[in-house]
C-alpha cells in the first residue's frame, strides 16, 4: 500500500528537489562540525593548495569548513534553497562563496582544479548508471592531471534497511517542522530506491505549510563502482569505511568513501 500522500505519476524531474523546508531541516539535522565526514574531510585535503569543486554543496555544511580552513572552495548545487542558505551563512561569517546553480550533467568551469569532493553520498542521487557514468568522466576532466576526486556512497545494507522515517525539530523562530517519509519503490535490477517525503511546518499549532519532496537514490557495489572509476580515467583507487582511514571495510559500514586521482 502506498503512503496517503503519494500520488501518479511522479515525474523523474521533480526528483532530489530540497525544497525550502527540506533545506530548512537538513541544517538541524545535519549541524556543522557535528558529524564524522567534515573532520574526515579536513584531514584527507589538508595538503592540497590547488582549489576544490564540491558539486551538490548544499547549504554549505562542508564547503564553509573547508573555506575556513583557509582552502580555494567552489561550489554547485541544483536547489535555489540551499544555496541561498550557503551564501546568507558564508555573509554572515565573512567568507566569499563562489556558489552558482548547476547540475552534475552540466556543469561548466573555465579551469581545472585540484580536487573534487562529494561528501554524504550526494552521488548516489545520480540515480541512473549511463548518467552516473558521463558524470565521472565530466569530473576527470575537471581536474588536473592528478587531482583527486572523493566521492561518498551510502552501503547498500543502509539503503535497503530504512523503514517509514518519522522525524521533528524546532526552528529558530520556534516552529514545528516535521517530516515523514515512506519508500514508495524499490527496482532492484536498476539498483535504485524512491521515496517520497512529506514535510510539513506547524506554528502554535496550526499548520501553514506543507512540501511533498521526491528522493531517488542508487546503491553501488564497491568493485562496481571501483571498475566505474578505472573506465572514467581514474587510478590510485581506495576505499574506506565510515570514515575510518587505515581500517578493513567493515561488514556493517553505513558509508563507503572512494578516493582516487585523475591519470594523465
Amino acid at each position: 500500500m502506498q503512503p496517503y500522500f503519494y500520488k501518479e505519476p511522479i515525474m523523474t524531474h521533480a526528483f532530489n528537489r530540497y525544497g525550502s523546508i527540506a533545506s530548512e531541516i537538513y541544517d538541524l539535522d545535519k549541524p556543522f562540525h557535528k558529524l564524522p565526514d567534515t573532520a574526515f574531510y579536513l584531514s584527507r585535503l589538508s595538503g592540497v593548495t590547488g582549489e576544490i569543486l564540491e558539486p551538490a554543496c548544499g547549504s554549505g555544511r562542508t564547503l564553509i569548513p573547508l573555506l575556513q580552513a583557509g582552502h580555494r572552495v567552489t561550489g554547485f548545487d541544483t536547489s535555489a534553497e540551499m544555496l541561498a542558505q550557503c551564501r546568507q551563512r558564508c555573509d554572515a561569517l565573512g567568507l566569499n562563496a563562489d556558489v552558482s546553480q548547476q547540475s552534475f550533467e552540466s556543469f561548466e568551469y573555465d579551469r581545472k582544479f585540484s580536487a573534487i569532493i562529494l561528501p554524504v553520498s550526494s552521488f548516489t542521487l545520480i540515480a541512473d548508471f549511463k548518467i552516473a557514468s558521463t558524470v565521472l568522466k565530466r569530473f576527470a576532466n575537471a581536474l588536473e592531471t592528478g587531482g583527486r576526486l572523493i566521492v561518498d556512497v551510502t552501503t547498500i545494507s543502509a539503503l535497503i534497511d530504512r523503514g517509514a522515517d518519522r522525524r521533528q525539530w524546532r526552528s529558530s523562530n520556534g516552529d514545528l517542522l516535521t517530516l515523514e517519509g515512506h519508500r514508495i519503490q524499490t527496482l532492484w535490477m536498476n539498483q535504485t530506491i524512491q521515496t517520497a517525503y512529506r514535510y510539513e511546518r506547524w506554528r502554535d499549532g496550526q499548520l501553514i505549510e506543507t512540501q511533498i519532496d521526491l528522493m531517488q537514490q542508487r546503491f553501488w557495489g564497491v568493485e562496481e563502482l571501483r571498475l566505474l572509476l578505472e573506465a572514467s580515467g581514474f587510478s590510485d583507487i581506495s576505499v574506506t569505511s565510515d570514515y575510518q582511514t587505515g581500517k578493513a571495510i567493515a561488514s556493517n559500514a553505513r558509508s563507503l568513501t572512494f578516493e582516487a586521482r585523475r591519470h594523465a
